[in-house]
This record gives C-alpha cells, sequence and structure tokens, in this order.
C-alpha cells in the first residue's frame, strides 16, 4: 500500500443515502417478495416486520462502527480490529463471495426485462456499462445512483397507487392463515433480509464519505428507514392485490400487480423501473464489492495487486475490473431466485459479526445498547439457519473454504 494514493471524501449525507437506497431499493422490491411469500404465505408481512427489527440493529451497529473506523472494508475492517483477523477476514469473505453473486442476479434481472431471450448477454452488457461509470470515479456513481433512484420511487409509486385504489377486500387479503408457520415466517425474514442489505455499501464506503463520524451515523438510519417504508407500502400493495397464494407463484410481482388491479397498460412501465433499479442495485453493490476487495488485498488476505487505487479517479481500478469479470462470469450460470438464499445466508453471518464487534465497543466510543446487538447477533444467526436447505448448505460450504484458505495461509 505504501505509496499507493487514497481514496478521495467527496460523498456528503444525501449521496451517502442515496447509496444505500439504491442498494435496497433495487432488484429486491422487484424480486424478493414472490419466495417470501412462498415462504411465509399470509404470514408474509410479519416476517417483514421480523426483517426490519433486525436490520434496523445491524444499521446501528454498522453505524456506530463505520463512525469509528471509516475506511474502505465495512465489517472486514470491524472484525479484524474488534475481534481478531479471522472473524474480520471471515467478514469480508461473506460479503465478497455471497455479493459477487448478488450482483451476478442483479445483472440477470436488468437482461429478463429488457431482451428476455439474450437474458446473458444483456446481464453482461450492464455489468459492463456499471464498471465503466464506477471507474470515472465515486461523484459519477453518485450522480447515476441519484436519477436511478428517482426513476425507481416513481415507478413505485405508481404501482401502489393503482393497487390502492383498486377493489379489494382488506381484512381477507391479509388475514393470518394456517399457511403461516413459524419456520416459514423466519425463512421469508430472512429472504425479505436480502432487500434490506444495501445500508452495508454505506459503511463500506467509509473512506470516501466527508467527516465519517458524523455522516454515516445519519445516513444509515435515513437511507434504512426510507427504504422500509417502501416495502411497507409495496408489500400491502401486491399481498392485497394478488393474495399469498398468487402472489407467491408470480414471476414478477409488481407486472401481476398492476394487471390484476386493471391497468394492464402500466405493465411496461414497471418492467422499465424493474431493469432500472436492477441496474441502481448492481451499481452500488459493485462499489461495496470492490472497496471490499480493495481493503481485504491491503491486509493481504487478497492479490496486493487489487489493492491499487487510480491516481487521477482516485477508485480501486483493478479491484473494480476483477469484481465485474467475476460478476459476468457468474451471470451465465446463475439463478435469480435461488441466488438470492446464498447471498442472504453470507450477509447475515457477516452482519452477525459486526453485531458481536459493535458489543465490545466502550461507551466512550459509542458502543449501542447492549439488547440491541445482542438481538442483532441472534436474529442474524437464526435467520441464517433457517433459511431454504440449499442456502444453507452451499453458503457453509463456502465458509468452510474460506477459513480453510485462512488456515493455510498462516501456516
Amino acid at each position: 500500500m505504501t505509496g499507493e494514493p487514497e481514496l478521495r471524501r467527496r460523498l456528503g449525507l444525501g449521496d451517502a443515502v442515496l447509496v444505500g437506497l439504491g442498494s435496497m431499493i433495487g432488484t429486491g422490491v422487484f424480486a424478493v417478495l414472490a419466495p417470501a411469500a412462498a415462504a411465509g404465505g399470509s404470514g408474509l408481512l410479519i416476517g417483514l416486520a421480523i426483517a426490519a427489527i433486525i436490520a434496523f440493529c445491524n444499521a446501528t451497529s454498522s453505524a456506530r462502527l463505520a463512525a469509528r473506523y471509516p475506511v474502505s472494508g465495512g465489517t472486514y475492517v470491524y472484525g479484524r480490529e474488534r475481534l481478531g483477523e479471522l472473524w474480520g477476514y471471515l467478514a469480508g469473505w461473506c460479503f465478497v463471495v455471497g455479493k459477487t453473486a448478488s450482483c451476478a442476479a442483479m445483472a440477470l434481472t436488468v437482461g429478463m426485462y429488457v431482451w428476455p431471450d439474450q437474458a446473458r448477454l444483456v446481464a453482461v452488457g450492464a455489468v459492463a456499462a456499471v464498471t465503466a461509470v464506477n471507474y470515472r470515479g465515486i461523484e459519477k456513481s453518485a450522480l447515476t445512483t441519484r436519477l436511478i433512484v428517482a426513476v425507481v420511487l416513481v415507478v413505485l409509486a405508481a404501482v401502489a397507487t393503482v393497487a390502492f385504489t383498486s377493489p379489494w377486500d382488506i381484512p381477507q387479503s391479509l388475514a393470518i392463515g394456517d399457511d403461516a408457520t413459524v419456520y416459514g415466517v423466519l425463512q421469508s425474514a430472512g429472504l425479505l433480509f436480502f432487500a434490506f442489505a444495501g445500508y452495508a455499501r454505506i459503511a463500506t464506503l467509509g473512506e470516501e464519505v466527508s467527516d465519517p463520524a458524523r455522516t454515516i451515523r445519519r445516513a444509515i438510519p435515513l437511507a434504512l428507514g426510507i427504504a422500509l417504508l417502501v416495502y411497507v407500502v409495496i408489500a400491502f400493495a401486491t399481498l392485497g392485490v394478488l393474495g399469498p397464494r398468487d402472489l407467491a407463484s408470480a414471476a414478477a410481482p409488481l407486472v401481476d400487480t398492476v394487471r390484476a388491479a386493471g391497468a394492464p397498460g402500466l405493465a411496461p412501465v414497471v418492467q422499465v423501473g424493474a431493469a432500472v433499479a436492477a441496474v441502481g442495485s448492481l451499481l452500488a453493490l459493485l462499489l461495496g464489492v470492490s472497496r471490499t476487495t480493495l481493503a481485504m488485498a491491503r491486509d493481504g488476505h487478497l492479490p496486493r495487486w487489487l489493492a491499487a487505487v487510480h491516481p487521477t479517479h482516485r477508485v480501486p481500478h483493478h479491484a473494480e475490473f476483477v469484481v465485474g469479470a467475476l460478476v459476468s462470469v457468474v451471470a451465465a450460470a446463475v439463478d435469480v431466485r435461488a441466488v438470492i438464499g446464498f447471498s442472504s445466508f453470507g450477509v447475515l453471518l457477516y452482519y452477525a459479526i459486526a453485531n458481536a464487534s459493535a458489543a465490545t465497543l466502550s461507551r466512550a466510543e459509542g458502543r449501542p445498547s447492549r439488547v440491541l446487538t445482542t438481538v442483532g447477533l441472534v436474529g442474524c444467526v437464526v435467520l441464517a439457519v433457517t433459511l431454504p436447505v440449499g442456502s444453507v448448505i452451499a453458503g457453509s460450504v463456502v465458509v468452510a473454504v474460506g477459513a480453510t484458505v485462512y488456515l493455510v495461509r498462516r501456516r
């Protein structure tokens, strides 16, 4: 790292909030409601509430830690500094591997909405375009995210308006039935957590945020609060119009919602909104993955070549190109629905480490409530193990491989 230029602090409060929103109000709101409804049934809204509570705990812990350690890397840095090198490494490993798969899923979502017959080709093109934007500097990424979030919010507002002005039986549509089991509701919460994980992007960009001690602590809860409001409104709208059974089987829940609500002419607009949202999530996620890769490369856990920072644009250009290339390759074989569970498993472990790290802070360092860190830690572990069995197995194998690599390197 000696002699390398550093990243530049250019993001203010508004841009930091928008980076988080670009991650949370993206592919998740268009894709995660169906598998979550399949798991939780009529208890979907309870699952959403559980996911929101745990996300709030995680967000608070992350914000306090990010203010204390305002550098790139997020929980990789916090775990390393507070719990030891192994825990930091595992957090970074879970994040990079899980989120690389998520990026591929988001790129494929763009392809499926823009040109279904050539979804893979479009996905690769989307990754290349987003990587090019990120390469030009964090300001260009923030500007693009600002435009994307505006478009997506307008589309979602239109969906909610159509849904709530259509005739539907509110008590019957939202009633909790026998299909809602404890295990199913917890599994739906774990899947819905996929949608709330975007505030981590703010923390991983800590080295590029101006006045991080103040900005990050405000940006993370603001972004989460806005995203939660949007998800509650859309969950009510889709569940009310389609019902839990039709929502669970919907390939494109929001498109099916506007059609069932009597506005089929709005379906193409929603499809465009979904593609734009996926691009926004992809842009913000690639930012986060490349910055965590940068931090791990600086410490020698990844090839140090990846720690290079461009002298003009002040971005980790080697990391961005490599992550973009890997995402393009994975997009050729990934399944959107399956990867949601896999990604959620890795991210939940990532935040479990964040809560454990925050619990070690002193009062002078801004330690959150013990209750909050405990609920966040236990909640993350519970949701992780109640995800679909295939996701738990795949995630466990990935963690085991990462731990083995670390131990071999240490020896």
